[in-house]
């Protein structure tokens, strides 16, 4: 299996107003989105082409949208990025930009 372009832990994922998993996992592998429970089973997934993130214009950092095949999902990861070698979750803005990135989009 190859390395994961990005991971995420520690990841609140909601759907609406109803939160799914306080602290659930985004990968991006092989070309796909996935968002996992903290238990480790798949919520949804998605090719990379199909994905559409973005970061809200007003509030806090640490959130992001992704509409992953028609269906949204609200997704709080971190304020920002973790100090290299420390553990933490990478920053909402980072997790847009792989989006974009593993899509062949740029920036």
């Amino acid at each position: 299996m190859p390395e994961p372009e990005f991971t995420a832990r520690g990841v609140r994922i909601g759907k609406g107003l109803r939160s799914l998993t306080r602290a659930g996992q985004i990968r991006i592998s092989e070309g796909r989105v996935r968002l996992f429970t903290s238990y480790g089973s798949e919520i949804d997934s998605a090719p990379v082409q199909a994905v559409r993130a973005s970061t809200p214009r007003f509030g806090a950092g640490d959130r992001a949208r992704a509409d992953l095949g028609g269906t949204r999902y609200s997704l709080t990861l971190g304020e920002s990025d973790p100090d290299p070698g420390t553990p933490g979750t990478p920053s909402a803005r980072r997790f847009v930009e792989a989006v974009r990135r593993a899509a062949g989009r740029g920036r």
